[in-house]
């Protein structure tokens, strides 16, 4: 089986009759894997993908980042005490 990576990074593989791949060794080496590491996998959009633990953290929080609408500054305990400070002062002036 050819190992041969090529300028994109891509490698193709073969899935054995036990359903293992080989990860060529300059692919291993450019995502710094070595014997025992350990990888989590998904299916998106038919795509199998592997990464670190540290990877998917990584990636979730950035995905976080871009949804957040909020100023970077403010907390959710924040925008809570500011809340009900202002349910507060309601029920102060109505009083």
């Amino acid at each position: 089986m050819s190992e041969q990576v090529d300028d994109a990074g891509r490698a193709e593989v073969v899935v054995n009759r036990d359903g293992r791949i080989l990860i060529p060794a300059q692919v291993r080496r450019d995502l710094g894997l070595a014997a025992g590491s350990t990888l989590l996998l998904s299916v998106e959009d038919g795509r199998v993908v592997m990464e670190s633990r540290a990877q998917l953290v990584a990636r979730m929080r950035r995905e976080i980042a871009a949804e957040w609408q909020g100023d970077p500054q403010d907390s959710a305990a924040d925008e809570l005490l500011a809340e009900r400070r202002a349910e507060a002062a309601t029920e102060d002036t109505s009083s």
